[in-house]
């Protein structure tokens, strides 16, 4: 039998984590992992999760939307690319990402986690 699971970020979290000038909120649904990103103005990851993982940038690979704000994302290699509220993106492992601007930026992302190698 088909079934419906839903999740609130707010009051279901399964994970939440604060770290530096973020806040990551964590739902499971039907086995899946979903993470709601708030970043604040300033937050740059190089900055502000470099320390905690310990890699030289983000390993992680991310695939999600963006509903508010802006991040600019620079690959490894030296491409860099800007995303805004209405933009679904794709980025590999090996990267730095910031917040552009003075709001803060909102994603949903459905693959990756920050400090996660997978």
């Amino acid at each position: 039998m088909p079934s419906i699971e839903i999740k609130n970020f707010a009051k279901d979290a399964d994970e939440v984590a604060t770290p530096n000038n973020a806040r990551v909120e964590t739902v499971n649904v039907a086995g899946q992992r979903v993470m709601k990103l708030t970043v604040q103005p300033g937050w740059k990851w190089s900055k502000d999760i470099k320390p905690m993982v310990g890699t030289e940038s983000c390993q992680a690979k991310h695939l999600g939307v963006i509903v508010e704000g802006t991040i600019t994302c620079r690959h490894d290699d030296g491409a860099e690319q800007t995303y805004s509220a209405g933009d679904a993106y794709a980025i590999d492992p090996g990267h730095d990402a910031w917040v552009v601007g003075d709001t803060k930026a909102v994603a949903y992302e459905f693959h990756g986690a920050w400090g996660d190698k997978h």
